[in-house]
């Protein structure tokens, strides 16, 4: 397992009577890997984690690790209320033969510093799989500090963070105090490029479900030095990102992989599809970004 480069956090494709589409599930992962992606990770916030059955995330991550053909990692996240079923489900995914683990902390309780290293901790060594802790207190109110990760780092295989903190600075801390023990992957969208640059080294990504060859170009762009050329796109991919640092995120990006042909808008309920003038005002930064949607075969990389 590396962590490195772009990894999209894919959305769960649903049929319009609220079953599993493998069909246009695997054509987008396929679209993923012809961009040249580095893994997948399977069942995050974006993949409606909360909604899905045990059974559907072993479908998901069989059907993901038969169309890579071991050609990238499968990684599956863990977000679930408490440490016995987080373990049950790290070992199904061991089971199904994943490469490695996105975990998150607790839901729904807000645990405190103590509860949430014995949850890591406990799950990190019921597994040989390697993790990435999920580190978002901004949308889970939950902090991973860094002596918090002082903690979990005694354990080999948890080995890299989802970084979402929102604060750049955060990644030059991690820097100087963990160096290359821990990996950084960002995780929000708005902060990607200028957080590879400041020492990340991936992208855990979000509209890469709809634009995977851009968001791929900007990674790689950026890791050949050529940071004018990926600032290029990046400028003209904004407007985009930031369907991703929205409640509605999941209905945004959905609608995104709708207009490129790589998924339809079917959400399953709680969610509902976006409508009026909300869903309006995501269709014209879609349109617009498609009207204005560069020319890869310009840029060398």
């Amino acid at each position: 397992m590396k962590w490195e480069g772009v990894m999209p956090a894919v959305t769960t494709k649903f049929t319009d009577d609220d079953k599993l589409d493998l069909d246009l599930f695997s054509k987008n992962i396929l679209a993923q890997l012809d961009a040249g992606v580095s893994a997948i990770v399977l069942g995050g916030t974006l993949g409606e984690a909360s909604t899905l059955t045990a059974e559907e995330k072993n479908i998901l991550t069989k059907k993901t690790i038969e169309l890579s053909a071991e050609r990238i990692p499968v990684v599956v996240n863990i977000a679930e209320q408490s440490t016995k079923d987080a373990i049950v489900t790290a070992r199904s995914a061991e089971e199904n033969g994943a490469s490695g683990l996105m975990v998150l902390p607790p839901m729904r309780y807000k645990s405190c510093d103590v509860e949430t290293v014995k949850y890591f901790k406990d799950i990190a060594t019921s597994t040989s799989l390697p993790i990435m802790i999920y580190n978002n207190p901004v949308d889970y109110k939950i902090e991973v500090t860094l002596n918090m990760f002082d903690q979990l780092l005694e354990l080999d295989n948890i080995q890299a963070v989802k970084e979402s903190t929102r604060d750049i600075t955060n990644v030059t801390r991690i820097k100087n105090k963990f160096g290359d023990r821990l990996k950084i992957m960002t995780g929000v969208d708005t902060l990607a490029l200028e957080s590879l640059i400041m020492g990340a080294v991936g992208w855990i990504a979000g509209l890469v479900c709809a634009f995977p060859k851009e968001t791929v170009a900007i990674y790689k762009l950026q890791k050949l030095g050529k940071i004018d050329q990926a600032i290029s796109i990046y400028r003209w991919f904004l407007p985009l990102l930031e369907l991703d640092i929205n409640s509605k995120l999941v209905q945004n990006i959905k609608l995104a992989e709708a207009y490129t042909g790589l998924g339809s808008e079917h959400v399953r309920a709680p969610r509902l599809p976006l409508s009026g003038n909300e869903r309006k005002s995501v269709i014209s930064i879609i349109e617009r970004g498609l009207e204005t949607r560069p020319d890869l075969s310009k840029y060398n990389y």
